[in-house]
């Protein structure tokens, strides 16, 4: 199925505020993000329509077994991306931005490739 970049990066959150707080609500998300509340609603009931979540009854959202697996990937990615930019000089903050553009766009087989490189170089 496919999702969005911006759906990748809901999801991501999701992830990052589950691992942090260990629940998850949509104000968590608006304020995390810096969106309104009815963005992250709009968006919430499209990742839960196709498949991505689900919302409990006390509103709080759990990723799906799809969900999940999207999240990781992309969570994997931005923290690995983020590293590489760093070790080549860039500071923190701007790895960690342009980290989550790229994390979109680049090929399984290039990703996998860098994620060697960096960790082969890790230990040099």
């Amino acid at each position: 199925m496919e999702i969005h970049e911006s759906g990748e990066d809901y999801l991501e959150t999701i992830l990052m505020l589950e691992n942090r707080m260990g629940y998850v609500r949509s104000i968590d998300i608006a304020t995390q993000m810096g969106f309104s509340k009815p963005t992250i609603s709009i968006a919430m009931r499209r990742l839960r329509e196709s498949g991505y979540i689900d919302v409990d009854d006390r509103r709080d959202i759990h990723l799906t077994a799809l969900g999940r697996e999207v999240a990781e990937r992309i969570y994997e990615r931005h923290v690995t991306l983020t590293k590489v930019l760093e070790r080549l000089g860039v500071d923190e903050e701007t790895a960690s931005r342009e980290a989550c553009k790229i994390e979109h766009d680049i090929s399984a087989d290039t990703f996998s490739r860098i994620k060697f490189w960096y960790e082969s170089s890790e230990n040099t």
